[in-house]
């Protein structure tokens, strides 16, 4: 009889163990606001308690930097922006978004929450780019814009932009994606026309930032990379630290010095990164 009773007991103490899903999803939620959005996904696999859990717009909220109303309103329209839920807010901008009739296109970073912002060639001011003689669009699988702007032989050469949003906090670096030489495929082959290239090595190519609340920073480059190859010229960098207020950057790359032609020269697009995450996004371009 004992040998009955020993096993009834085990058998009820065994029913009785607290299993995951008997968590309250308040509590759930709770916890995955402290995780990580990747450790959120995996927990939203275990079950379905689990998986209600993790579309709690609190949670999602808590992913995305202040200024994420500001940002969003860039890409998409109010009546979107109220359907959306704060989970599929956050996966959209996570991705790469076009905005401006496909001239820029913005994302947040996921490791570190801040914003990355490219803007393209054809977002520009350039100086002469009306004028086929100098300048053309050319277009290309190498950018992400699918067009770059391409200067045969200029003697005033002056690029420059300017973008303007609620920067979550951090500091950010600003680049310039260029490249000596022109790229085409033939036959399925990459080949680079570097026929025009001339005159960068002669002076320095003046690379200049300013943001709205004074930070400035100028670079003094010569353009040597190899033609054929894309390379990310360094700027400078710009810290924000209030995000509710609109920070805008004005960046140029010129070479004025009238002495002497240059050109053979691909302009891409102007990059805005945090600083920390630099190398890792630049490396992917």
């Amino acid at each position: 009889m004992g040998a009955n009773i020993s096993g009834g007991a085990s058998e009820f103490d065994r029913n009785s163990e607290p299993r995951l899903s008997d968590l309250p999803e308040n509590c759930v939620a709770l916890i995955m606001m402290r995780l990580d959005p990747p450790e959120i996904c995996r927990l939203a696999r275990l079950s379905r308690v689990f998986r209600r859990a993790s579309s709690a717009d609190f949670i999602w909220e808590s992913k995305l930097p202040s200024s994420y109303r500001d940002i969003a309103r860039k890409v998409f329209d109010e009546i979107t922006l109220r359907k959306l839920l704060k989970k599929d807010l956050y996966a959209k901008l996570c991705r790469p978004n076009l905005f401006d009739g496909g001239t820029k296109e913005l994302w947040i970073d996921k490791n570190t929450g801040r914003l990355c912002v490219s803007v393209s060639s054809k977002a520009l001011r350039i100086t002469g780019i009306d004028d086929r003689r100098y300048w053309s669009h050319v277009p290309t699988d190498e950018s992400r814009f699918h067009s770059v702007a391409y200067v045969q032989q200029m003697w005033w050469f002056e690029v420059g932009g300017e973008f303007e949003i609620q920067f979550p906090p951090g500091t950010y670096s600003l680049f310039f994606r260029i490249q000596l030489g022109k790229t085409s495929k033939r036959l399925g082959r990459r080949i680079c026309n570097s026929e025009h290239v001339h005159g960068w090595d002669i002076k320095p190519v003046r690379f200049q930032l300013a943001t709205s609340d004074n930070q400035q920073a100028v670079s003094l480059l010569y353009l040597n990379n190899k033609p054929g190859h894309w390379s990310h010229y360094h700027v400078g960098d710009f810290k924000v630290i209030n995000p509710d207020i609109s920070t805008r950057v004005k960046f140029s790359m010129t070479q004025i010095d009238c002495t002497h032609t240059k050109g053979g020269l691909s302009i891409d697009s102007v990059l805005i990164v945090p600083k920390e995450n630099a190398r890792k996004v630049v490396e992917s371009e």
